[in-house]
């Protein structure tokens, strides 16, 4: 009696969603992982934008900061979408706002506009990409590979500057989120997959002493960048190839 219920009350659902009555949920594709790495992003741009509307310079610089990072990581869904609205976000707004916030005398309120204008340019470029269709599922690959690498990207930096907390911090970010694409590079290349794996010991060794040696922690991450880079431009080649 109950699966009769049950088949019964299949098919009604069923008869009601043909009629129109009841509205399907909104496709799968309208969140796929272009759209979601992508939008991930926007909160570090409001992040700037709050800091400046409390003349928070300082907090201002350290949100556009991780802006500019996790940008690294979709870039390239941007530049393949449409390189103008790449060119108006990398080369305008984000180039404008770092030179102001990078001076000491920045009128605020100014950064605080090409912010705010940056923001709608950036949701126009969002609301574009969810319109298109789906990429080649290599691009993802290379988006998976950008983000993960961002988070090394920010070690020699933060090193040159003498932030071994921040350092540290990134590091452990990457290396956290290491799993989530080690098998895509293990696939390319089993040997830059095992350097890579050492030199991450050997960067977590380095920066394990309260003032690091700054050259070898550095060369050691240039290391791990550079074997993973040659990996990462492989990938991205043949997405560009096949588009």
């Amino acid at each position: 009696m109950l699966r009769e219920r049950l088949r019964i009350g299949f098919a009604l659902i069923v008869a009601a969603v043909i009629a129109g009555q009841i509205v399907p949920t909104q496709s799968a594709e309208a969140e796929r992982f272009e759209i979601t790495s992508i939008k991930a992003v926007r909160p570090t741009l409001v992040n700037t934008i709050t800091a400046l509307e409390r003349r928070d310079a300082a907090g201002a610089r350290t949100s556009f900061a991780a802006y500019d990072s996790a940008w690294n990581g979709i870039e390239f869904y941007v530049n393949v979408r449409s390189k103008p609205t790449y060119d108006a976000l990398e080369h305008g707004f984000q180039a404008r706002i770092n030179k102001a916030l990078a001076s000491g005398t920045a009128d605020l309120a100014a950064v605080l506009e090409e912010a705010k204008a940056m923001l709608v340019k950036f949701d126009e470029m969002v609301d574009l990409i969810a319109k298109s269709a789906p990429l080649d599922p290599l691009y993802d690959d290379v988006a998976r590979l950008r983000i993960v690498r961002s988070h090394l990207r920010e070690v020699p930096p933060a090193i040159k500057a003498g932030d071994y907390a921040k350092a540290r911090k990134s590091f452990e970010e990457f290396d956290a989120n290491w799993d989530s694409i080690e098998d895509l590079i293990k696939a390319r290349s089993a040997d830059a997959y095992v350097e890579i794996e050492k030199g991450m010991i050997e960067i977590e060794q380095a920066l394990m002493p309260e003032k690091p040696d700054i050259a070898h922690a550095t060369a050691l991450v240039n290391g791990v960048l550079g074997r993973y880079n040659a990996i990462l431009a492989e990938i991205a080649k043949e997405a560009r190839a096949r588009r």
